[in-house]
């Protein structure tokens, strides 16, 4: 599958719609590395294991931000197309929309630019900045598949 061509840089700027906060199709779970929870725990200020009860849920071993069905998909934290924890919020939201598996043509085309109505808008994000929010995105990943988030470890 071809890779978008970002050397040039990709123009985006958030236009505050929520889209990327709401679950559809495989877009569901926002998941918690050890460094989310973290920063999360502190934002509220919370033990933890605290913030995890409250918040959390999870699902297949991987902790996620728990799912309300009252919500409608929709983040438990998005108040009015905000962020209400945008100063804490999760690698996995801090990297959007660049993340190493939208950044195939396809996906890119038929998905992301579709459903994010920020893509194309605002200045160019530098192709510096895309590698290194790939590389948060990369890393947040591994730091997940490894358990660090993991309830048992």
């Amino acid at each position: 599958m071809s890779k978008i061509n970002y050397k040039n840089g990709i123009k985006f700027k958030c236009q505050s719609s929520g889209n990327c906060c709401i679950s559809r199709g495989s877009y569901g779970f926002v998941y918690l590395s050890k460094n989310d929870l973290t920063r999360f725990a502190k934002h509220f200020n919370l033990p933890i294991e605290h913030f995890k009860k409250k918040y959390c849920q999870t699902t297949d071993g991987y902790i996620h931000l728990a799912e309300k069905n009252s919500l409608n998909g929709k983040c438990l934290f998005l108040k009015n197309y905000k962020c209400t924890v945008y100063e804490s919020r999760p690698s996995q939201c801090r990297t959007w929309p660049f993340w190493n598996e939208n950044m195939n043509a396809k996906t890119w085309n038929e998905d992301i630019s579709v459903n994010c109505p920020g893509i194309g808008k605002g200045k160019k994000i530098s192709s510096k900045l895309i590698k290194k929010y790939l590389k948060e995105d990369y890393d947040n990943e591994i730091s997940i598949l490894n358990g660090y988030a993991n309830p048992e470890t």
